[in-house]
């Protein structure tokens, strides 16, 4: 078999690679374990400006007039919805959170997301005493459903490995690559935490945070926005809510915890005073890196291996534009902005 692109991995990152590749009638064939998770346990939620600071996400407006229409036209292809709108209500602790949001309401840069009108909150089921500041223009992707249906679809096509990619398999000659019976001139690894076994990119300095969830059944709590305090909660439909989500740098594994589901717990009771009960308790890692930003690029010395890593919290808003500047830089020769740019760590 000779193919153009040969992709490792089918989280966001090889999913914004594939449509990027199909964009421009480019062959491929993909490998996929799911020995990582963080894409389909992750919320799935897009919002450009940094909650605990007020501050603007790195790139946000940019990267979302990328992503926005870019997951429009997969709804489109598929004749199904993944997208949807959903505000932010960011829980206020004090006087001064409050005169510090409405500081932020004035800059430019985020007087488009943030509304200049505090919240009084009015829910019983709330702790919420100095009431919200809310984000418009922000939602949620829904990742889980979206990559189940890609992947049906990369079946249908005959272009889905499921299996393990093995690395010491892969043979490079001096201008495209083997792996098994395949030919290829171009291999993209987009493996996420997978990083730490690709013996062509594990140099690169990715902190593996892992990230656990729970999903809780809270009849009498009634809201159809995501509220952020000390945890998120996010309605996603039937009076089931996604809570989280914890940070651990020392545990990589994609097992859930007791010690994650207290933390969670002991948040999420700070926040709501309803009744609820856990439905659901998951677990994934998140690729990150120590600057982050993303990990993209060719490989220092073979230039027929890149990759597309290193997305963090943000996937759904970084994924579709790092892999339009990826295809861009392999293809056109076109130079990758500097700050994602994986020569920074050469």
């Amino acid at each position: 078999m000779q193919v153009d692109y040969i992709i490792v991995g089918l989280g966001l990152a090889g999913l914004a690679f594939i449509e990027t590749l199909e964009k421009n009638n480019k062959s491929y064939i993909v490998f996929e374990n799911e020995s990582q998770q963080s894409s389909k346990v992750a919320a799935g939620m897009y919002n450009p400006v940094v909650l605990k600071r007020f501050t603007p996400v790195w790139n946000g407006s940019k990267q979302l007039k990328v992503a926005l229409p870019f997951f429009k036209k997969i709804e489109k292809k598929f004749k199904k919805k993944y997208l949807q709108e959903v505000s932010i209500y960011r829980v206020f602790k004090s006087i001064e959170e409050q005169n510090n949001w409405f500081a932020a309401c004035d800059k430019p840069i985020l007087a488009d997301y943030m509304a200049t009108t505090l919240i009084a909150n009015k829910n019983e089921e709330i702790i919420a005493p100095f009431g919200f500041g809310k984000l418009k223009h922000t939602g949620r992707l829904e990742i889980k459903k979206l990559l189940k249906d890609y992947s049906k679809y990369l079946e249908q096509k005959d272009k889905l490995q499921q299996e393990t990619f093995k690395h010491s398999e892969l043979e490079i000659l001096e201008t495209t690559i083997v792996y098994k019976n395949i030919k290829a001139k171009q291999i993209v690894f987009c493996e996420g935490f997978g990083l730490k076994d690709n013996p062509y990119f594990n140099y690169l300095p990715m902190n593996e945070a892992k990230g656990e969830l729970l999903t809780i059944h809270a009849p009498k709590l009634q809201i159809d926005y995501l509220l952020k305090a000390a945890i998120f909660v996010l309605p996603i439909g039937k009076d089931l809510y996604k809570v989280g989500a914890t940070f651990n740098w020392k545990d990589k594994t994609i097992k859930p915890t007791k010690e994650g589901k207290e933390e969670l717990i002991k948040k999420l009771e700070t926040t709501i005073s309803t009744p609820y009960k856990i439905v659901d308790h998951v677990a994934g890692i998140r690729p990150t890196v120590k600057d982050r930003r993303p990990l993209i690029g060719k490989h220092p010395k073979y230039k027929q291996l890149a990759i597309l890593n290193g997305l963090g919290t943000r996937g759904v808003m970084i994924a579709p534009i790092v892999a339009k500047q990826l295809y861009e830089n392999i293809e056109n020769k076109i130079s990758l902005d500097k700050e994602i740019d994986i020569k920074r760590f050469n």
